[in-house]
């Protein structure tokens, strides 16, 4: 198993996507790795995630920053976007096909789900069809990490031991997409790798996709960071609360001291009640000293914007 450095100096991160106004989902995550960090005596980074432009709404990323200031919220060095960023992925490709890595496929998703050997985590696994040449119709090409036939394994501080084999799991994974966008799964690691960051804390929706990262980790000579993976809040129709579930699920700077207390709550840290209507930075200073990982709670709970807790 790959174990983080414990000896680091704490670099904890949140890392929205401008696809919409903050909201609770979001916020839970920002708190929890807010305080971590903090607690730790770490620094805490903030990076957008602005990879897929066409899923980016113009202000978003602005607004988002904007509300982490009124809420108390601060972050140590510049924000990182992404999408200024592409040139270093292209490197870290470029040094991946050196060392034979890499692959490219002309699949489409018709063929890989007509010939995946059976379903994966996140869908069809893909069956290995251009790793020795072309074997799909399509001109344009993804690029593929190629995965060994092992199992990866690491720790994660809410769930607890944590295994996958990558190859029958998903197959050789995407790192860049057949449209020319870099994968989640690339940028994030390189991005992280490159900030230094030693903790990540998250929702537990990116738990099944940790081992390729862990193993990308690995094909890059770098230590993977400690791993939260935090309970999703649930919209009424049993799905993760997002951007497309409307205003009710966001947050704004009238309500956000008391979606703090609410995310505090969720998390399992049960803040006093008194410190229901403080300001949030106050909220959060609470949290920085009391906050406790071991109540965080590993059930997905169903959330509603009169009483998320």
């Amino acid at each position: 198993m790959i174990q983080p450095v414990a000896a680091k100096k704490t670099v904890g991160r949140f890392a929205p996507s401008p696809t919409g106004p903050l909201h609770f989902g979001s916020l839970v995550a920002a708190v929890g790795s807010y305080l971590l960090a903090r607690q730790a005596g770490g620094r805490w980074l903030v990076r957008i995630e602005d990879l897929d432009a066409p899923r980016v709404v113009p202000g978003a990323a602005d607004a988002i920053l904007t509300l982490l200031e009124q809420l108390g919220f601060r972050w140590d060095g510049e924000v990182v976007y992404q999408s200024r960023r592409f040139a270093r992925y292209r490197q870290v490709l470029d040094r991946l096909r050196a060392r034979h890595l890499l692959f490219d496929c002309s699949c489409s998703r018709k063929e890989i789900a007509a010939s995946a050997p059976h379903a994966g985590e996140e869908g069809p696994v893909y069956p290995g069809t251009c790793r020795n040449g072309r074997g799909g119709s399509r001109s344009q090409r993804a690029v593929r990490l190629r995965v060994p036939g092992r199992t990866v394994c690491f720790s994660d501080a809410v769930y607890g031991p944590q295994e996958q084999h990558l190859l029958t799991a998903v197959g050789d994974f995407v790192l860049r997409r057949a449209d020319g966008l870099f994968a989640y799964q690339l940028a994030v690691v390189v991005d992280d790798i490159d900030s230094g960051v030693t903790q990540v804390v998250r929702g537990a929706d990116l738990l099944s996709s940790t081992p390729r990262q862990v193993y990308l980790y690995s094909c890059l000579g770098a230590t993977p960071p400690h791993y939260y993976h935090l309970p999703l809040a649930l919209a009424a129709d049993g799905d993760k609360i997002s951007k497309r579930h409307g205003p009710a699920a966001g947050i704004d700077k009238r309500n956000g001291s008391a979606e703090i207390w609410r995310a505090l709550a969720f998390l399992g840290q049960q803040p006093p009640r008194e410190l229901l209507g403080c300001a949030a930075a106050e909220l959060l200073n609470w949290g920085i000293t009391c906050f406790q990982p071991e109540r965080i709670p590993t059930e997905h709970r169903v959330v509603t914007p009169a009483a998320r807790f």
